[in-house]
Parts: C-alpha cells; sequence; structure tokens
C-alpha cells in the first residue's frame, strides 16, 4: 500500500472496484475520522489535503489543538517475564525501559524497509 502526506498526516490509497473510485483515511489519528476519495490520484491528493485542511481550520475555529498522528505514546503488552528480565537488565545498564524499548525498535527497524 502506498501513502499520501500531507502536514505531517499519512493517508492510505485504496481502491474500489464496486464504485470504481480511489479512496483513503487519514493514519494514526485515535479519535477524528478524516477520510477522502476520487476518480484519478490528483482528485485523490486534492480531497485529501483539503480533509485536512478542514480538519485544521476546524479545531482552531473550535479553539482545540490540532490532532497529531499517531501521539509518541504506545500502550505496551508483554508477559510479566519478559518484563522482569527487561527492568532487571536497564537497571543493570543504567538505562530506562523506555529507552531500551526505543532503541530496540529503531535497531529492529534499520534492517526493514519502512514508508
Amino acid at each position: 500500500m502506498d501513502y499520501l502526506e500531507y502536514k505531517g498526516y499519512k493517508g492510505s490509497v485504496e481502491y474500489s472496484k464496486e464504485d470504481n473510485c480511489l479512496f483513503g483515511k487519514v493514519q494514526g489519528m485515535s479519535k477524528a475520522l478524516i477520510l477522502y476519495e476520487g476518480q484519478t490520484l490528483d482528485e485523490l491528493r486534492k480531497d485529501f489535503e483539503d480533509g485536512i485542511d478542514s480538519y485544521i481550520e476546524g479545531c482552531r475555529a473550535d479553539g482545540v489543538e490540532p490532532a497529531k498522528p499517531y501521539s509518541g505514546r504506545l500502550n505496551l503488552r508483554m508477559s510479566s517475564e519478559l518484563h522482569s528480565r527487561v527492568a532487571a537488565f536497564v537497571l543493570a545498564s543504567g538505562t530506562t525501559i523506555n529507552d531500551f524499548i526505543n532503541k530496540a525498535i529503531r535497531d529492529e527497524l534499520k534492517h526493514v524497509a519502512v514508508l
């Protein structure tokens, strides 16, 4: 799947055979839903950008900060045994669980193609 990007927001690009159109939604938004569609890529991109602009303008008019996709907070679940091993390791190495997990994820992503 490919993505559109605009003002820090990413949106999916999908095709509906039934409706014979392109469509998508902004990714990583937990409380807002921004959908868009078009017959061509140019129409899709314009509706995507217009949707984001409209969302941002609506937030400003309401006096609220527009939500950013992927807040940077992640609720992670793991077994108690793994949690204990991680805690022991970070205590011995003088780091934090948060820093350890962030480093592990960055190191792993070096080995895969990510958009």
